[in-house]
């Protein structure tokens, strides 16, 4: 049985922390890992052991085990948020692990602190966030010197500046962002004509280009839904045409 998610939002401003998502295990099973832009803390129970780790962003779609009878817990950073000290850019298409006390506490910047849950999750982010440890930096596109935008970095240097925040060009970023929104509108029950017109890809091709590129899914698998294989959460999101 394909794994399936639940996920909310937050108090917590959104530009800091976008979705919180739980999902639980059955059997052995094998997960298609979506591309994404950002990264998550999950947190993983399995016969009461925990364990605690960083994703990053990854560029493409990929599979994974997926270890039985265990349950999931994910924080979803939005683009530019920093969990120090490991910024986006040091785990592209990986992860690192953080250490787990034998009481059960998370060990984040040298110091433990209390697993959260699906419902306190805020608790938890707040004290990240008063300890210094999760920042939200800038991207360089929010830049705008005394109102005088040519007074500010060239765009050579706001481009560096993103890709050494989030680990990811601009591009990437529209184009992952992209992918992950045609494949929830294709999910929805939309035609891939209507997918193509509304997200600016070229033609069905294209389409299908982006879908295997980066969620591992064709449109038919999409649309027609069932157990193909369990996949991870498609987060929705609405960017602009691009390449």
């Amino acid at each position: 049985m394909a794994l399936r998610f639940e996920h909310r939002g937050t108090e917590i401003d959104v530009s800091i922390v976008d979705r919180v998502w739980r999902t639980s295990s059955g059997a052995d099973d094998t997960m298609t890992s979506a591309a994404r832009t950002c990264s998550h803390l999950i947190l993983s129970r399995t016969q009461g052991c925990l364990l605690a780790s960083l994703r990053g962003p990854e560029t493409k779609a990929t599979s994974a085990p997926v270890p039985p009878y265990t349950e999931f817990l994910g924080i979803r950073f939005a683009l530019g948020t920093v969990l120090r000290p490991h910024p986006a850019a040091s785990i592209i298409d990986g992860s690192v692990p953080f250490p787990v006390t034998d009481s059960g506490r998370v060990v984040i910047g040298g110091e433990d602190w209390e697993a959260p849950t699906y419902e306190n999750v805020e608790c938890f982010i707040r004290r990240l966030l008063d300890a210094g440890l999760l920042v939200r930096l800038r991207l360089g596109d929010e830049e705008d010197v005394a109102g005088h935008p040519e007074a500010g970095p060239t765009p050579r240097t706001l481009q560096r500046r993103y890709r050494a925040i989030t680990g990811l060009s601009q591009t990437a970023v529209t184009q992952i962002d992209r992918a992950n929104a045609a494949a929830t509108m294709l999910r929805d029950g939309h035609d891939w004509r209507a997918v193509v017109e509304a997200l600016g890809y070229f033609d069905q091709a294209h389409l299908a280009h982006a879908l295997r590129r980066y969620v591992g899914r064709t449109a038919r698998e999409l649309r027609e839904g069932g157990d193909h294989a369990a996949m991870s959460f498609l987060y929705k999101t609405h960017p602009g045409p691009g390449s």
